[in-house]
């Protein structure tokens, strides 16, 4: 049975584009219901009263109709903000869009998963308020692994399950290994130590209690390098925003 009675949901909105002459397409990360697309009729009319809730980066209490099939319809928004800091900067817009594109990518729409809600939230908040957007990133793409069906083994060896003091990253085994089986894999990452420590903290730490977290810049590479080669090879994906991020990173290596 199809709900069609209007109630309150809290969203962030993660995507929108133009729909018809006058019409727009939404899609929020809603807390009630997951991910639900949104035909926000007149929403391209001058003065259009949702026009400021509906920013790219907005977030806050809507209240419309939320289908099980088909399109979702808005009606009014209350206590709505916006991730301004984000809005503003560039790179900030990357890496929020980014994360925004892997969770879109994770999860079927209508699905309930009110625990990735928050966490999105405090994700979005921690690059907002000046947390380094890149570790912030990669703690969501670390802890996102199980959900596309990808779950590395990082707090024992995966051959032997021995815990171990001294480790490397291996694909062939699917997780960490520890020096007993480093010549079984000829391919293994050869990472340093801090950055498998890392690989171990971003897997479990919550994201609602970060205080601080500084790391070194080669510490920084290795860990994209290893995420990344995780994403294309085991993962299997391709996200247009993460092909932007790259090329923004290689914009600001470019000597001018």
């Amino acid at each position: 049975m199809v709900n069609t009675k209007s109630r309150p949901f809290h969203g962030i909105l993660i995507y929108r584009q133009n729909y018809r002459e006058h019409d727009m397409l939404v899609k929020f990360f809603t807390a009630e219901a997951g991910k639900k697309m949104f035909l926000i009729r007149g929403a391209r009319r001058p003065k259009f009263k949702m026009t400021a809730d509906l920013l790219p980066f907005s977030y806050g209490t809507y209240d419309g109709t939320l289908k099980k099939q088909g399109l979702s319809y808005i009606a009014t928004a209350d206590h709505v903000k916006h991730f301004s800091q984000i809005s503003a900067d560039l790179m900030l817009n990357a890496y929020a869009t980014y994360i925004m594109g892997l969770l879109d990518a994770a999860f079927p729409d209508g699905v309930a998963v009110s625990q990735w809600f928050d966490k999105l939230f405090y994700a979005l908040n921690l690059i907002n308020n000046g947390f380094d957007p890149a570790i912030i990133t990669n703690i969501v793409e670390v802890q996102l692994l199980p959900v596309f069906g990808v779950a590395p083994e990082w707090h024992h060896c995966a051959v032997c399950g021995r815990t171990s003091t001294t480790y490397d990253y291996s694909e062939q085994f699917g997780g960490l290994i520890c020096e007993r089986h480093f010549a079984a894999d000829s391919h293994r990452l050869h990472l340093a130590p801090r950055t498998i420590y890392y690989l171990q903290l971003f897997s479990t730490v919550d994201l609602t209690k970060i205080g601080k977290i500084q790391v070194n810049q080669r510490t920084k590479d290795q860990l994209q390098q290893t995420l990344d080669q995780i994403y294309d090879h085991d993962v299997g994906l391709k996200l247009k925003s993460k092909r932007f991020l790259r090329q923004m990173k290689q914009w600001s290596l470019t000597p001018k």
